[in-house]
């Protein structure tokens, strides 16, 4: 389905990225890494997705690592045919409590990374007329969360920037979606995986697993959603409708 395409995937060394990063390879897709984590974590990472991996150590937050990563991206593989921007972190607290600081990181990472991402990979794919941007966002972003105001802040950003990116774009032959997660067991949602009163406010009855986004991020990076664009998908089982 992704035979020879170039994904580039920020955070993809763990949790929802790297399952995607997975689904990608088990398609065909070349696979561009981009984490902040250690070199051995993104080794470790590029040996359990399997085929043509290369990491990229950045912290997604500096806009002039950014653009030096993606240089050597476009350097080593000549183009790139799908952005996956993932990186995400939390720093929860109630608004009274929060500090500038803490506000100020998740903004940077979750939402401004996905600007500079997007930013040095939107020439090259509008020469190429062709490209998938995919957005982690959140159910957070769609209707808050009580101790997450910079998350879902960050979240609703990434919305906001889906659709205009895939306004300016749309006429080039380049999609631009967002994927809106409910609760998804990773090692960041580790401290709800217990909550029952959680677990019944989920209509389906139960969290979901890295690879139901997977499964989606591949159907929006594939020529089968060439005619979606502009949309946030919900992956949440039934949680925010």
């Amino acid at each position: 389905m992704l035979k020879d395409k170039i994904a580039v995937v920020t955070g993809g060394s763990q949790g929802i990225g790297l399952e995607i990063c997975k689904k990608f390879s088990e398609n065909g897709a070349k696979i561009a890494i981009v984490d902040i984590n250690p070199a051995e974590k993104l080794e470790a990472a590029a040996q359990e997705i399997g085929g043509d991996v290369r990491t990229y150590q950045c912290n997604v937050a500096d806009s002039t690592q950014v653009a030096e990563i993606c240089k050597q991206i476009l350097k080593d593989f000549g183009s790139v045919d799908i952005l996956v921007n993932n990186a995400g972190i939390t720093r929860d607290n109630l608004i009274l409590k929060m500090t500038e600081a803490d506000f100020d990181a998740v903004i940077d990472v979750n939402l401004k990374g996905a600007f500079y991402m997007t930013k040095q990979f939107y020439r090259p794919m509008l020469k190429k007329k062709y490209g998938k941007i995919i957005n982690i966002s959140s159910v957070s972003g769609l209707f808050g969360n009580i101790g997450q105001a910079n998350y879902a802040a960050s979240k609703a950003g990434i919305i906001g920037l889906t659709k205009s990116t895939a306004r300016e774009l749309a006429a080039r032959g380049i999609c631009c979606n967002a994927i809106a997660p409910g609760f998804i067991i990773t090692s960041m949602t580790a401290d709800f995986q217990n909550n029952e009163e959680l677990k019944k406010s989920i209509p389906a009855g139960h969290f979901g697993k890295p690879e139901d986004v997977a499964a989606l991020a591949l159907f929006l990076a594939s020529p089968q959603s060439d005619f979606i664009t502009g949309e946030v998908i919900r992956v949440d089982g039934g949680m925010a409708m």
